[in-house]
């Protein structure tokens, strides 16, 4: 160390656990297949396929205790609108933005269709994840008023043909059953819309507008069809483009907005407590209401107090979110990071989404991306693993084989993922020094969750300071065994033990504490 430099000192604080008070049961953490593992999982080397993988779904650890991967507790699987074999004249440029479709227009079925999503899924099968999600985001193209697997101008609500909403209700339910009975895998959720507020009119990927009474009468029919089959699979509705659509009125169009008292207040007409396939669940995406971080913490505020308000058993999933809007930590999505900026950023809006506004689930958008942009967890490029190669849709040799890189993002999000797993109940958490609490949503932040039989006790720990903590835990008496879990610009969810009451947590890293209770 040069003359003149010193270590800034390490901030003082004690954690206390209040495991009595008790708020949300923690339905799962994970991420989509859209669009890339379509081609990954049926061009790509085994051996590449299997290590992308275990970084996603694995609950192994390594020789030294490490774990092989961040242990996803919920996989989405993507039914898209035949953009696929429409090619190019489908209107959406990139083929890796384009679906297949289990449905001919001819109404012919062709089950050997999605061979590299279905790669992956059984992939997350054989390592233990727990729940799946399939959803779709557009109807099979032959159901479409312009033939299209996106909204065109002059479409600007639900793009289906008139007549054929039941038809398209009837396909995602034949889907459904088929994987039941074929292939050994009943999908516990189905989500059948996404971002139904935009128009959707770009053409760059699939996608429809709808509104919230079109958006009723579709959900009905499908829930319909699944009690015909008698399948257990669960709507979870939602999937609002961001969460300002779920709690109030958005603009001068009301019939896409305040969807909670749309749905789920009890008075209203558009009740989906009456539908037997209708998890009591709403879900929404944290865009574009994460920067400044003051408007984060207050967006999540008033979305919690709606739902206390309109319906207090209803839970709340954040269930996609990638970096879109600019902010002044990372900058836009553009560009990929592979390091701890993107990672801290993500991991303060995991944190808040899940103590501010108790959400249940959390879910990024694409765990692959070919593309030179922050919303994959694991990204693609054709260069050697000791140097990067080119990226994005216009490079078709990453559609057959290339170098896939994890992120600190990933592993971030393996510090929540791995460890706080489904049926896991978050406590109350807090972290004090000489002035008091500190407070816990943009710089220093933790939460806490405990196993069904209280014999296992999580703690996540945020850092985006640039000094180290020093935490001093109570909780590390001779009752409980701990290890840490630390993710930092040179670890990955490294394993350490706990000795002593004291734990150094590193200045911008995360840190999971695993206490089993004796």
């Amino acid at each position: 160390m040069g003359i003149g430099c010193s270590t800034p000192q390490a901030k003082e604080y004690t954690l206390k656990i209040n495991p009595e008070i008790k708020y949300q049961t923690i339905d799962g953490f994970g991420a989509s297949d859209a669009w890339r593992c379509q081609f990954v999982g049926k061009n790509w080397p085994v051996e590449k396929r299997e290590q992308i993988a275990d970084w996603l779904f694995s609950r192994d650890f390594d020789e030294k205790g490490n774990p092989k991967g961040i242990g996803l507790s919920l996989w989405r699987f993507y039914l898209a609108a035949g953009t696929a074999e429409q090619g190019d004249k489908s209107g959406i440029p990139s083929p890796w933005r384009r679906g297949e479709s289990f449905l001919s227009p001819e109404g012919k079925w062709d089950w050997t269709k999605y061979k590299g999503q279905r790669w992956f899924l059984k992939a997350a099968q054989k390592r233990g994840v727990e729940k799946f999600l399939a959803f779709t985001i557009a109807p099979p193209v032959q159901f479409a008023k312009n033939g299209k697997g996106f909204g065109t101008k002059g479409v600007s609500n639900f793009n289906v043909l008139p007549g054929k909403d039941k038809d398209y209700a009837a396909y995602l339910a034949n889907v459904l059953e088929h994987f039941k009975i074929n292939e050994g895998l009943e999908f516990n959720y189905l989500s059948p819309f996404n971002e139904p507020q935009w128009d959707w009119e770009k053409g760059s990927q699939e996608g429809t507008p709808a509104k919230n009474d079109e958006l009723f009468c579709f959900v009905k029919n499908i829930s319909e069809e699944l009690s015909q089959r008698k399948l257990k699979t669960l709507i979870v509705p939602g999937e609002a483009a961001k969460i300002d659509y779920l709690y109030k009125t958005v603009g001068k169009d009301d019939r896409r907005d305040n969807q909670i008292e749309f749905f789920f207040s009890p008075s209203s007409p558009n009740y989906f407590g009456n539908f037997d396939h209708v998890a009591p669940i709403i879900s929404g995406h944290s865009y574009f209401t994460v920067w400044p971080v003051a408007e984060q913490v207050q967006s999540r505020k008033a979305l919690a107090e709606k739902l206390k308000s309109v319906n207090p058993n209803l839970g709340y999933w954040q269930s996609e979110y990638c970096i879109l809007e600019n902010n002044d930590e990372v900058g836009q999505g553009n560009k990929r990071d592979l390091g701890m900026p993107t990672a801290l950023f993500v991991a303060r809006i995991i944190h808040n989404d899940l103590t501010i506004c108790n959400a249940c689930s959390w879910q990024w958008w694409t765990a692959i991306t070919e593309s030179d942009y922050k919303d994959g967890l694991i990204y693609l490029d054709s260069g050697t693993p000791e140097k990067p190669g080119e990226m994005g849709d216009n490079v078709k040799s990453l559609q057959f084989d290339g170098t896939a890189r994890d992120s600190k993002l990933m592993w971030a999000l393996g510090n929540y993922s791995r460890f706080v797993r489904p049926g896991m109940q978050r406590v109350e958490a807090e972290l004090t020094n000489e002035t008091g609490s500190v407070p816990n949503h943009e710089k220093i932040m933790v939460s806490a969750y405990s196993s069904p039989d209280s014999k296992k006790l999580v703690v996540v720990l945020v850092n985006v300071e640039p000094v180290g903590l020093k935490i001093n835990s109570p909780i590390n008496d001779n009752s409980m065994k701990g290890l840490m879990y630390l993710t930092s610009e040179e670890k990955n969810l490294e394993v350490s033990e706990i000795v002593g009451p004291n734990i150094d947590v590193p200045a911008r890293s995360v840190a999971t504490l695993c206490y089993t209770i004796e």
